[in-house]
């Protein structure tokens, strides 16, 4: 069973206390004068693509986004993303772990859950000049490394995401509805469901494991996606599906395995009913 390629920080450059934890490149620097073309793949860290100037494709987790001049592209861990920059692109690539930004304070993995809900920003021209602003610092601080660059550079963080959540409030969006005691369930119940889901896809299971009744999971999930806690599991399921079919070589079967389907034509129906296609036919047409 093949797994889908997972890149990490690189910690070939030394950095002391930011190896394997942050990075930033000018994409100019960073193309040589060449086409970027990146094949499926995921990361272990968070992702940032900010564009000043950019032609290219980019799909995350097959849905294709525009790439244009003042774009931000924001991943988290775990997201499948092929992407195509054009040799003349500029702007910066950061990337990021979530022990590098959280312990700033407890507020930090609410902005962090607030950014990462959506992966494609537009700043207007304004916006994206003071964006731009905050990414020349923290580039400078971390090519100078003048003493305290660390602090100054998590600190800055901290101000471009919060400028970036800022943009990201959608007041129709689900997800942005209620509390924050019912998005932390949601972020439990999803790092749940991608730790178990090979061997558990009941509600009740992962109920169990965040100390509330099924019928309480339901009522967050529908407050906070507008969907059951049902349908959250199914659509993992189907992501996680189309991320080995479209990433890997994997035979069908070992893909329905490997998501814990003894039975593969159960599999194949379960796919086909939500999708509208079989696995193979899914695969054969997107590629």
């Amino acid at each position: 069973m093949d797994k889908i390629p997972v890149r990490n920080i690189s910690s070939s450059l030394k950095e002391p206390d930011l190896s394997g934890t942050f990075s930033i490149r000018k994409l100019d620097a960073l193309l040589s004068g060449q086409d970027m073309v990146q094949e499926l793949h995921r990361h272990s860290f968070f992702y940032v693509l900010i564009l000043e100037k950019g032609t290219g494709e980019h799909s995350i987790d097959f849905v294709p986004y525009p790439v244009s001049d003042h774009a931000v592209f924001f991943m988290r861990p775990g997201q499948v993303h092929q992407l195509m920059l054009k040799h003349d692109s500029t702007g910066y690539l950061m990337s990021f772990t979530n022990d590098f930004y959280a312990p700033l304070k407890r507020s930090a993995s609410e902005v962090l859950r607030k950014v990462s809900n959506k992966n494609h920003y537009l700043p207007d021209a304004e916006q994206f000049k003071k964006l731009l602003s905050i990414l020349s610092g923290i580039f400078q601080e971390y090519s100078d490394k003048q003493e305290g660059y660390l602090d100054v550079i998590q600190s800055s963080l901290d101000i471009f995401l919060i400028a970036l959540m800022r943009q990201s409030r959608n007041p129709e969006s689900p997800s942005n509805s209620g509390n924050e005691y019912m998005q932390e369930r949601l972020e439990e119940l999803q790092t749940l469901i991608a730790l178990h889901i090979s061997a558990q896809k009941q509600v009740a299971y992962y109920a169990n494991k965040l100390h509330i009744t099924p019928y309480q999971l339901n009522a967050i999930t529908k407050t906070t996606l507008g969907k059951t806690c049902s349908e959250v599991i199914n659509d993992y399921i189907l992501l996680e599906a189309k991320r080995y079919l479209l990433a890997t070589p994997n035979q069908v079967n070992q893909i329905a395995w490997h998501l814990g389907y003894d039975d593969v034509s159960y599999f194949i129906r379960f796919f086909k009913k939500h999708t509208g296609s079989s696995p193979d036919t899914f695969r054969k047409n997107f590629r």
